[in-house]
């Protein structure tokens, strides 16, 4: 598995939430400025050659849905994150976290 870009994981966010569409139903729930629909349906193809996305043929229309779920990616991309920053270990990532001030103030409590 490899990690998505920031709009390939903004549509695989709402793949999630939705879980199966079209692109207009992925584009629907998106923030102004909106991308193109062309820029949407590229990008759901990419996530398909990368094997987070499969879709069903309904003639020239596709519906999209996930085959990687939110779990599935988020512990790839904690445990990168613990690999990458903190040396595999987790006592250094919560003492990280623990130690940080911004991170420690009420609005994550």
């Amino acid at each position: 598995m490899k990690p998505l870009t920031r709009a390939e994981e903004e549509i695989m966010q709402i793949l999630w939430d939705i879980e199966r569409g079209f692109v207009k139903d992925i584009l629907t729930p998106m923030t102004e400025p909106k991308p193109a629909y062309n820029t949407v349906s590229t990008i759901v193809r990419i996530l398909e050659r990368k094997g987070f996305v499969s879709h069903k043929s309904y003639g020239k229309s596709h519906e999209y849905f996930p085959i990687v779920s939110k779990d599935e990616y988020r512990t790839f991309i904690i445990k990168r994150m613990l690999e990458g920053y903190f040396d595999s270990s987790f006592a250094k990532m919560t003492q990280f976290f623990k130690n940080d001030e911004s991170l420690n103030n009420k609005q994550y409590q």
